[in-house]
């Protein structure tokens, strides 16, 4: 199959076009984080088949993939094109070749949100208050309420003590019920930066009466004082009463006007849709719990808050359309005023619509292969013997967590570098959380082995339910844990030096952004 080739500088110039251009990393998230291009949006090869219908909605929307000389962009282009892709092509020298035509590279993951983040505090001087400055309040029992916008999940891990979680969409619908007293204090945080600057000045775009302030550097900022962070919290949003939104949404109608959001209805959506060279992402910015209970027919489930952060993620078509929905007014437009500022074309569109689905967000995807499957009592059987090799494909973390005893672990696009340390033997079961996973990665398998390949049937999900042997740990790592970048600002036990590293770089993206110069971000 014949890929072509682009250069770097016909990237730059589709970027400064605003056209829609797709700039994928195909390597695994670790090497990602490490250097990367703006505006480029991580898609491993390993996971390419099971995300890329999801994130990348139009078969013919230009797509160009890059690695750094580990040799995957060819076989990833490949693979997009056997998925139904039409305009793929190859970055001409890959990451090198972007830094060799000057081209400024980002550390880290989703850079283009915490660089604009860095940009508002910069031009808007979001208030802010310091670590001790916080704990001083709360000790003396001041009037004062901590909101955290993370995941409820991270807010669990570590989280300021005495805070609730209100992840960041939900903000300004709920402030006035968690902090009724215009008097009261208003604390935002994260465990960073980002989303209590952004958090913060959601409630300051939105004129809520009460003082607020960002937690500066977050629950990072928290831990360098010296000061110790709760674990285990459970307070949440939705355990407050909720008041009249009528006020909520008056200040987002507001904040959208500024910032230019458009407010559509069905027909234009329609219209939107039928646009054959146009993308357009669809997007849910409910509580996933909301979303299941019941969305608009082909919107994707994307929480408001992680949406304004995670935008590459759920976007990676640069120049795309967005369409942001909710049904309450309120979190679709103060999140579309965020993408807006971003550069994005985005519009809202009110409610839920006559064409109603239930259930969890799925991605798209392509039938998996047809690949032979072991029930996992026989494969206990089989280890018995001692002539068969598990290799474990999923997440690293969950591998070293709890997996098939004796099993290795390898990310899927490093099988051939993994079939040099495991030991030869007849027979190869792979597996990963569920097999779906596994099922794909066993069929590149076939064609690296002359031995048997086999999935294990369930996963290890149903290795565990069967009561078989399992075990932890990093014994049997095939592959070094690449897949994975180790964010300094999540977890319980960061190394100080990694945190304030991580400080001392948000602090230079707004100059980073200057280098690059693709980014159109305005503040309002």
């Amino acid at each position: 199959m014949n890929i072509s080739t682009v250069t770097p500088a016909h990237v730059r110039s589709k970027l400064l076009a605003r056209e829609e251009i797709a700039l994928l990393d195909v390597r695994e998230e670790d090497p990602f984080a490490q250097a990367h291009p703006l505006w480029a949006a991580n898609l491993p090869l390993s996971k390419l088949e099971l995300e890329a219908w999801g994130r990348l909605p139009r078969r013919d929307v230009p797509l160009v993939v890059y690695d750094d000389g580990e040799g995957l962009a060819l076989p990833a282009a490949t693979r997009l094109r056997a998925l139904g892709y039409t305009d793929v092509s190859v970055l001409a020298g890959g990451l090198a070749g972007w830094r060799d035509a000057g081209g400024e590279v980002f550390r880290d993951v989703n850079v283009p949100s915490k660089a604009f983040g860095e940009l508002v505090e910069a031009e808007r001087h979001t208030p802010s208050l310091s670590a001790p400055e916080v704990k001083a309040l709360l000790d003396e029992k001041a009037d004062v309420v901590v909101l955290d916008a993370r995941r409820f999940e991270e807010y669990q891990t570590m989280s300021i003590p005495g805070g609730i979680s209100v992840p960041g969409a939900e903000l300004v619908l709920r402030v006035r019920d968690l902090a009724p007293d215009p008097a009261t204090r208003v604390i935002v945080n994260c465990a960073g930066r980002t989303r209590s600057i952004i958090g913060t000045q959601s409630l300051v775009n939105a004129g809520i009466p009460n003082p607020v302030a960002a937690l500066r550097n977050g629950t990072i900022g928290w831990t360098l004082a010296g000061q110790s962070l709760a674990h285990g919290q459970s307070r949440r949003f939705a355990d407050v009463p909720a008041g009249d939104p009528a006020a909520a949404r008056a200040s987002a109608d507001d904040v959208a006007r500024r910032a230019g959001v458009a407010v559509i209805d069905d027909t234009q959506l329609a219209a939107w849709l039928a646009e054959a060279h146009r993308t357009t992402y669809r997007l849910d910015v409910r509580t996933p719990e909301e979303y299941a209970r019941g969305h608009r027919r082909g919107f994707r489930g994307a929480p408001g808050g992680q949406l304004v952060q995670e935008t590459d993620v759920h976007a990676p078509v640069r120049g795309a359309r967005l369409v942001l929905t909710d049904d309450d007014g309120v979190r679709a437009r103060m999140s579309a005023s965020w993408l807006a500022q971003m550069g994005w074309d985005v519009a809202v569109i009110d409610g839920l619509g006559g064409d109603v689905e239930t259930g969890p967000d799925v991605a798209p995807r392509p039938d998996t292969p047809v690949v032979r499957s072991v029930a996992p009592v026989t494969l206990a059987d089989w280890l018995a013997t001692g002539d068969t090799a598990v290799i474990d494909v999923t997440a690293s973390a969950n591998h070293v967590a709890r997996h098939v005893a004796g099993a290795w672990w390898s990310p899927r696009s490093l099988l051939p570098e993994a079939l040099k340390v495991i030991p030869r033997t007849r027979r190869y079961v792979v597996t990963c959380g569920t097999s779906l996973l596994a099922r794909f990665a066993a069929d590149d398998l076939k064609a690296l082995t002359d031995a048997e390949v086999w999935v294990l049937e369930g996963g290890n999900t149903a290795w565990f339910a069967a009561g078989l042997p399992d075990e932890q740990g990093e014994a049997r790592l095939a592959a070094p844990r690449v897949d994975r970048y180790r964010r300094p600002y999540e977890g319980t036990d960061n190394a100080r030096e990694a945190m304030q590293a991580y400080l001392d770089w948000e602090f230079g993206l707004v100059a980073q952004l200057g280098r690059d110069g693709t980014h159109f971000f305005r503040v309002i």
